[in-house]
């Protein structure tokens, strides 16, 4: 069963949002954030592995799964990568964490890289999967990459056009975004797939996926071009993993894209395409403890 053993949790922030996640195993503690469209159900096949080595909490990032959809306006700040970041760091406070390992990936990997530019003394490692910084994305957006990330430039229409749409059949979109990558639908287990899919269809969350894609082409790019001028860096050490079928290798230089914004990075492709936690999960499981340098217990 996913996440045996794991407890459910709800932690509701200063701010009101309630972030959902399971927690299990014992040792260092380790936060793990999922991407879109999907829930912290993306680490089903990772946890028992992990929970051996590591104190994990796998969450809802605000907006998705079962955590809060608050709500927003034209600033697009509640769904902003800041305020989502605050949101995980008070959940690992609330559990007595001060300072912990984070793995995200896809969204989850945004939120991330804001959290250890924010709070640099929370996060001890971070390894991200699957992404080059939201900036460089956005900035050197070309024909291939907007044709193969359409979504990006969908979900940032002014509402209710995405919101509409979607909302007609969130399954639909469920299955054709994440089934039109490299692998298809074939490495997502059955009580995965229909995880995602009802979570897309709560109330609500469709609207806060896009605030959250709204963000990054808004707030988020001020808040990254903020840090560039001032020199802010990611100042622990940074782990990057991608897969060799994916656009990331086809359209950017990832390793040399977080040089720019990162000062201790390391990384490689895994032989797969976006989805890593489903599609490379024993690959992703020994390059975490390799790089969170944890021992047999």
């Amino acid at each position: 069963m996913p996440f045996d053993g794991f407890e459910p949790f709800t932690v509701r922030t200063a701010t009101g949002v309630d972030i959902c996640g399971v927690k299990g195993g014992d040792g260092p503690p380790l936060l793990l954030l999922h991407g879109h469209p999907q829930t912290h159900m993306i680490w089903h096949r990772c946890a028992s592995a992990l929970a051996q080595h590591f104190t994990v909490f796998a969450t809802d990032l605000r907006g998705y799964g079962a955590s809060s959809k608050p709500p927003s306006d034209g600033t697009h700040a509640a769904y902003s990568k800041r305020a989502m970041a605050a949101d995980q760091v008070e959940v690992m406070r609330h559990f007595g964490h001060e300072r912990f390992l984070v793995c995200a990936h896809d969204r989850g990997a945004r939120v991330a890289h804001r959290m250890a530019i924010d709070f640099p003394a929370a996060v001890e490692r971070l390894m991200l999967l699957d992404i080059a910084p939201t900036l460089a994305m956005y900035e050197q957006t070309d024909r291939e990459f907007a044709t193969l990330y359409f979504h990006w430039f969908f979900l940032i229409q002014p509402e209710p056009l995405p919101e509409t749409l979607i909302g007609a059949n969130p399954d639909v979109y469920i299955e054709r975004v994440m089934g039109s990558r490299h692998a298809g639908l074939a490495p997502f287990a059955p009580p995965a797939l229909d995880a995602y899919r009802a979570a897309l269809r709560q109330p609500g969350a469709v609207h806060a996926m896009c605030e959250d894609y709204r963000a990054a082409a808004t707030i988020d790019l001020e808040h990254d071009r903020a840090d560039l001028e001032r020199g802010n860096k990611v100042a622990c050490p940074l782990r990057v993993l991608w897969g060799a079928e994916g656009v990331i290798e086809r359209c950017f230089d990832p390793l040399a894209e977080w040089r720019k914004v990162a000062r201790d990075v390391s990384g490689r492709a895994l032989p797969c395409g976006h989805y890593i936690p489903e599609e490379a999960s024993e690959a992703l499981v020994a390059e975490m403890l390799a790089f969170f340098e944890t021992t047999e217990p």
